[in-house]
Order: structure tokens, then sequence, then C-alpha cells
């Protein structure tokens, strides 16, 4: 090879080593925010369960206070 063909080479390799850092980088980065995604859809998901359980204990105790009143039929 001639030593322009190996400059050329060289360049081209230095060119892509800078693409490769900046696509580990945003990588690293995607990694983060899903990381962050993920904890607060959890989260969320702890919620609902908890919103569930007082939902089910809410219709446990209107339940007792419409048999108390004979609101329902039996």
């Amino acid at each position: 090879m001639t030593e322009e063909n190996e400059n050329l080479v060289l360049e081209l390799l230095r060119r892509i080593g800078a693409s490769v850092e900046r696509i580990e980088a945003d990588v690293g980065d995607l990694k983060l925010r899903m990381s962050a995604a993920e904890t607060n859809l959890a989260q969320l998901q702890i919620q609902m369960a908890a919103m569930n359980g007082r939902m089910d204990r809410f219709d446990e105790r209107l339940g007792r206070i419409e048999r108390r009143l004979d609101l329902v039929n039996v």
C-alpha cells in the first residue's frame, strides 16, 4: 500500500472509531432511560395493586351497609 492509501485507511478507521464511541454513549444513555422507565412502571403497578385492595375493602363495606339498611335483596 502507498503512503496515501495508508493515511486514507487510518482516517476512515478514526472516523469509524469516533462513530462507535458516540453510539456507545447513546446506548448507555438509552439503558439508563429504559431502567428509569421500568422502575416507574413497577411503581405504577404497585400503586394499582394497592388501589385495587382499597377498592375491594370499600366494596365489602358498602355491601355490609346495604345489607344493614335492607337496600339489597338477599
